[in-house]
């Protein structure tokens, strides 16, 4: 037996079934063209719903054929962190505030930073 070695199967490389016998859920083909010219054909299930867009391998958005663009979502414009100070504070309490810090600039109380 030490001569001899154990043979077998590589373990994941290799599955023992077929596809004998298996009805696969019915597909349809999607057609997707892209602005640069490409063309991607996806497989979806009947069931499925098709997008659109699809992002094409050169990074723009392909739009699925015979399918009209869609409405861009409304979004709301970022909010500064200015934005944010005037939700906490009238512009009456900012100018107190700078006002004070002014006094206590100047009475030498604050280090000016570099």
């Amino acid at each position: 037996m030490s001569n001899r070695s154990l043979r077998g199967m590589r373990i994941g490389s290799h599955s023992m079934e077929t596809d004998e016998g298996v009805d696969f859920a019915p597909r349809l083909q999607a057609y997707y063209d892209c602005p640069n010219g490409h063309t991607i054909i996806l497989p979806f299930s009947v069931e499925a719903e098709v997008p659109v867009v699809w992002e094409c391998r050169c990074g723009e958005e392909a739009l699925l054929r015979d399918a009209s663009k869609p409405e861009p979502k409304a979004t709301k414009p970022p909010r500064t962190h200015w934005d944010m100070l005037l939700e906490r504070r009238t512009m009456k309490e900012l100018e107190e505030l700078f006002d004070e810090r002014l006094e206590l600039l100047r009475a030498g109380k604050l280090r000016r930073s570099a």
